[in-house]
């Protein structure tokens, strides 16, 4: 694999790669210094959004999107 995409690392961070492709990346990290960086700022912002404190949102967020979610589609039938 010579072009790793954004969600190949995600998967790789998470352990969700399959084994093929999580020694592709390993192998491609070694002699990619770009991705090693893409891999370290992805890894660092997992690292502070652990950190954070979750917030709730506001009820009027949550009822606007039941309301929406309950409106009929106005997508026509074919």
């Amino acid at each position: 694999m010579t072009n790793s995409t954004l969600e190949h690392l995600v998967l790789y961070m998470y352990n969700e790669s399959n084994p093929s492709m999580k020694a592709l990346i390993e192998k491609e990290l070694e002699e990619n210094w770009t991705l090693r960086e893409k891999l370290k700022v992805l890894k660092e912002a997992f690292d502070r959004l652990n950190k954070m404190k979750l917030q709730s949102p506001r009820q009027q967020s949550v009822d606007a999107i039941l309301e929406y979610a309950c409106r009929p589609s106005k997508v026509p039938l074919q």
